[in-house]
């Protein structure tokens, strides 16, 4: 979706004040363009939603862990929510202070805890009894002080998201269920090495109503009311980014409203990800061929399913647009925009509204900032794509990742 920092000027796209088509001449496509400008605004406007809460942010690597991102991010003061040790690294080496770090996931292996607990991150959010278990044996081999952890609480909440998304319903493989938590809390002596001072949520991400996320809270409530020593409330993620013009959202205020006076006196924790990252970010792609099957107008682009997998995986709609418009009054059809992967499952859109464009010719996917590079393969043998970053006065633009080339394909292998 275009924005402040994603728009057009005079018929051509641009990134804040850099022509997207200059970046593209320069570096070829595919080719990622995040704005860091608009980085910061998405944030700052989380931390005006919420602002009574005065919650500690912690943005969610998974999204997009470009360095450059992140070190943008934790410049302004966020910490990382982290699901795994290589994105506890990746934070460490862009300066995250370990006590900023969040240690989330449903599948953390020993040697992942180990690495988090010499690394002195600052949270671990539980989901398994055993993991719990872990963290205490290993505290103790450590010879380390007992470190802080909150409980992920599975509330048997159906969220308004996509079914591959939602993961606070009971068949989920997230989180402890409800009786768990209650048990766990119960008989904390089992765990000395550890203190248990939070209760943690997320039913989901792309949320369509705040009204799951409210039951999610008052769940959680009930189940630490007897305990006046929890009193932090990780309540994740999850707020939706509009992917449509069409697409009716909730705005984040009222997220916030909406939880703000079942949490006021706690401290809270946000993790968001993809509302600070997807609509700072673009896919720009070259046109490659055109053709009519069956009577559907087909573009072949050089972007594929390897660089965005979010419309395979998810039926995901992007919004494509060229980045030179045609003049005004020019014809469009709906085309079906497929890459080069040799997979039917291979398309960025289907019935696109676009002009009639030569080969050559470049478009750009749009809120392609979250879940796009993060998800990227090599599938096909295809080398990964250079990512840019717009700098946050929006003047200029640097290379953050090099496009990969046929020998990095072949680094790791042994014949």
């Amino acid at each position: 979706m275009l924005n402040n920092s994603i728009h057009y000027i005079q018929n051509e796209l641009y990134c804040d004040d850099v022509p997207v088509q200059s970046i593209a001449d320069e570096l070829g496509t595919p080719v990622y363009i995040y704005s860091l400008k608009r980085v910061l605004d998405n944030l700052a406007h989380i931390r005006a939603a919420f602002g009574e809460l005065n919650p500690h942010i912690h943005y969610s690597a998974k999204a997009n862990a470009s360095l450059a991102v992140l070190h943008t991010i934790i410049n302004a003061g966020a910490g990382i929510d982290a699901v795994s040790s290589g994105e506890i690294y990746k934070a460490l080496r862009v300066g995250t202070k370990p006590e900023d770090i969040v240690f989330a996931g449903v599948g953390k292996t020993r040697d992942e805890l180990r690495y988090a607990l010499e690394q002195n991150v600052g949270w671990f959010n539980v989901e398994n009894v055993l993991e719990l278990q872990h963290i205490n044996d290993l505290v103790a081999e450590l010879k380390r002080q007992p470190t802080r952890v909150a409980l992920r609480l599975n509330p048997d909440i159906i969220a308004p998201t996509h079914k591959h998304i939602a993961t606070g319903h009971k068949a989920a493989k997230f989180g402890l269920s409800i009786e768990t938590v209650k048990n766990v809390l119960a008989n904390r002596s089992q765990y000395p090495n550890v203190r248990i001072e939070g209760i943690h949520i997320h039913i989901g991400s792309q949320l369509h109503d705040t009204e799951a996320t409210r039951q999610a809270v008052m769940v959680a409530l009930d189940c630490i009311k007897p305990y006046s020593d929890i009193r932090t409330f990780n309540i994740g993620g999850g707020m939706a980014v509009r992917y449509s013009p069409d697409e009716a959202i909730p705005r984040w205020e009222d997220f916030g409203a909406a939880i703000t006076p079942l949490l006021k006196d706690y401290q809270v924790i946000l993790e968001p990800g993809r509302s600070i990252i997807a609509d700072a970010g673009m896919l720009v792609i070259s046109l490659l061929y055109s053709k009519v099957q069956g009577g559907e107008p087909i573009y072949i682009t050089d972007g594929s399913m390897a660089e965005l997998i979010r419309p395979a995986l998810y039926e995901a709609h992007h919004e494509i647009v060229p980045v030179i418009q045609a003049s005004a009054g020019s014809p469009q059809k709906a085309y079906h925009i497929v890459g080069p992967v040799c997979e039917s499952a291979d398309a960025l859109g289907h019935n696109i509204q676009l002009p009639e464009i030569e080969p050559g010719a470049l478009l750009a996917v749009l809120t392609a900032g979250a879940y796009s590079m993060a998800m990227a393969s090599n599938y096909n043998q295809r080398p990964r794509p250079p990512e840019v970053v717009v700098a946050e006065d929006g003047q200029s633009w640097r290379l953050a990742r090099r496009r990969e080339t046929w020998e990095d394909l072949t680094a790791t292998e042994i014949i």
